[in-house]
């Protein structure tokens, strides 16, 4: 049996910040700090962060005043900042560099009188935070069929920003049906869905095309977790998305000789490490390695945590 890993996998300078964020204020403030939404979507990294004194919440009204908040790498809406301002909470910002990028976007294209349609999940805490950036002229599409049924006059001046963790060939088809129906819409400079994301799907493509099954290591709330999945799925190979070895089904292996493994942006490598030692049972010549992008962004931290 042959196991192939996806290059690259796994952690991207996002999610590396923002659980550094969470881990060096809990290092400075001591437990507990208080985390609105997790952090990232990985049950594992959550799970451990809570074990060292954070404290995941919705609502920011769990927060005893005073006490100390930080915002998931998703970001958030202007009525939550207003909200932690409003009540003297101290602030550290984990939204992801690349979703407040969007943010701007959007600050930028409103001011200049433009609507704008968001291409991206519902219900997922970026686009609520994205959503959130206006008070009103922003609408939510999430498949080529909404984007033929909005209800907008085609004379308007609109614009598009997309969820940083789409699929890039639904978001492209979503992209192109916005631009038949409304030809004078106008995009970001440059594309919003992030480097990592376009990296991982690339890929995973790759590893689908070369395998027989691809198990993705992430979880079930994870939104570029589940794109890897569906790429895979959409190249005719069998897919799953697991949390951890211990989810493996046997049966998903009989038959099988070539497996592919790879890992969503917020899934930990010691994850990955644990899928292949199950499925190779310690046997490391079976284990090879596709080439791909080397990754070397990296994101600071705020000022008051570096050090």
């Amino acid at each position: 049996m042959q196991i192939t890993l996806a290059n690259p996998r796994g952690f991207c300078a996002g999610v590396e910040r923002a659980i550094a964020i969470v881990e060096r204020a809990l290092e400075k403030f001591g437990a507990p700090i208080y985390v609105r939404h997790e952090v990232v979507h990985n049950k594992f990294v959550c799970d451990d962060l809570r074990a060292k004194g954070a404290i995941f919440i919705d609502d920011l009204a769990d927060v005893p005043t005073g006490c100390t908040v930080i915002f998931s790498a998703h970001g958030v809406s202007q009525a939550v900042r207003e909200e932690a301002a409003m009540r003297g909470l101290k602030i550290f910002d984990a939204t992801c560099p690349l979703v407040t990028k969007v943010h701007v976007e959007v600050g930028k294209m409103r001011k200049a009188g433009r609507r704008i349609i968001m291409i991206g999940h519902k219900g997922h805490p970026e686009v609520e935070g994205t959503m959130g950036q206006s008070q009103e002229g922003m609408y939510l599409v999430e498949t080529v069929a909404d984007a033929r049924q909005l209800d907008i006059d085609p004379a308007s001046e609109l614009a598009y920003v997309t969820q940083t963790t789409l699929s890039v060939d639904d978001a492209e088809n979503v992209v192109a049906a916005l631009k038949e129906r409304f030809p004078k819409i106008i995009g970001p400079k440059r594309d919003d869905i992030c480097y990592a994301t376009q990296n991982r799907q690339d890929a995973v493509k790759a590893l689908a095309a070369d395998t027989d099954v691809v198990f993705v290591v992430g979880s079930q709330t994870s939104s570029n977790s589940n794109r890897l999945r569906e790429v895979a799925e959409h190249l005719g190979t069998t897919a799953h998305l697991i949390d951890n070895a211990e989810q493996i089904d046997p049966a998903w292996l009989a038959g099988v000789e070539r497996i592919g493994v790879t890992a969503g942006a917020s899934a930990p490598e010691v994850l990955v490490k644990n899928v292949v030692d199950k499925l190779s049972v310690g046997q490391n010549d079976q284990v090879r390695q596709l080439d791909g992008v080397e990754e070397n962004v990296t994101f600071a931290l705020p000022k008051e945590l570096q050090g």
